[in-house]
């Protein structure tokens, strides 16, 4: 089904467990994201699950998304930067559950996701790849919980030897992850 601004309207549009505004594409079996516009940027959360999407690009600019669920799509695709920070530049929280990213390369698209601090990946080829998950902490600093285990600031340190990135006063990470360890 195309993702239209009849489907948009439509479409169940609540306030959700977190008392965010949410809107539920679900299950359309969409295979673009496109007219989203039409949303008019009234949602914090989009939930996208259980569709039809092979990439994760044509956002358009929607400050307020903080949340984006697209779990069990066949997205193997993210936009690269900047598209996808310009696009959701308040987005916290990032659900890629059971797609098929298989690249490390694609995580490199997420790095200028400033806020994002959820994202979860389990059940995407990637997570089978050798440093995986120092990977992503080095190449998305912001991130505090990944694939809902926290980060553990020794896996900062860990990502940083082996990866190069941000120094603690940039990413934000310093004083809060050191209990986690």
């Amino acid at each position: 089904m195309k993702l239209t601004a009849d489907l948009i309207n439509s479409s169940p549009s609540y306030i959700n467990t977190l008392k965010d505004r949410e809107l539920s594409l679900r299950g359309h079996r969409i295979p673009l994201l496109e007219n989203l516009g039409a949303s008019k940027d009234l949602n914090d959360t989009i939930d996208l699950t259980d569709n039809d999407l092979t990439h994760l690009t044509n956002l358009p600019r929607l400050p307020r998304l903080r949340r984006l669920l697209l779990a069990r799509n066949r997205i193997a695709h993210i936009a690269p930067p900047p598209a996808l920070a310009n696009a959701v530049p308040n987005l916290t929280t990032l659900v890629l559950t059971s797609n098929t990213i298989g690249s490390l390369d694609e995580i490199d698209n997420l790095s200028e996701l400033k806020k994002l601090a959820y994202l979860t990946l389990i059940d995407n080829p990637v997570t089978r790849k050798e440093n995986y998950r120092l990977y992503v902490i080095a190449k998305v600093p912001s991130v505090r919980i990944l694939d809902f285990q926290k980060v553990k600031q020794s896996e900062r340190e860990e990502a940083r030897s082996l990866y190069g990135g941000h120094d603690e006063e940039e990413d934000g990470s310093g004083e809060e992850d050191e209990d986690m360890s």
